[in-house]
């Protein structure tokens, strides 16, 4: 089965996560897709997220140790959680799996949420809001499951 590499981030500021309504599974999402050549998923997060939200992002930070930098290698940010997704099959698309890289960040020089052509509809849920979805039918349950977990640490 095919494996493509994801970044995905959950973004939060005033106990509030950012949501886009995705098309496709037709199903609440953090901002996320594909990492193109040569990213690396922080990047790719950050990309995503200002695409579909016209956002600029921070990451919340949980590194277990900084390095400092070297000639032959220098530290990225950690992802919060990583998930191997099983994508059904779509039109012509086949059933195939995402490696998603899961990260955690908040919006810097303001919130302000920009129209894309990329995303139906986003919006700010409280966790009371999310605790509404069903499972399975308006929310994927693992990203109901984080969500929770973020706004009980």
């Amino acid at each position: 089965m095919r494996r493509d590499f994801t970044a995905t981030c959950y973004v939060i500021e005033d106990e509030k996560v950012l949501l886009i309504y995705h098309k496709k599974h037709k199903k609440w999402l953090p901002p996320g897709g594909h990492i193109d050549p040569n990213e690396t998923p922080p990047e790719a997060a950050k990309r995503e997220v200002q695409e579909e939200t016209g956002l600029h992002i921070e990451f919340i930070s949980q590194e277990n140790i900084q390095l400092a930098a070297r000639s032959h290698a220098c530290q990225i940010e950690r992802p919060y959680l990583c998930l191997l997704e099983n994508i059904p099959a779509h039109g012509s698309e086949p059933e195939h799996q995402h490696i998603d890289f899961i990260f955690i960040g908040r919006p810097v020089g303001g919130k302000e949420l920009a129209n894309t052509n990329e995303i139906e509809n986003l919006r700010w849920f409280t966790k009371e809001e999310v605790a509404c979805f069903k499972p399975g039918v308006d929310i994927f349950p693992d990203v109901r499951e984080t969500i929770f977990h973020l706004f009980t640490k």
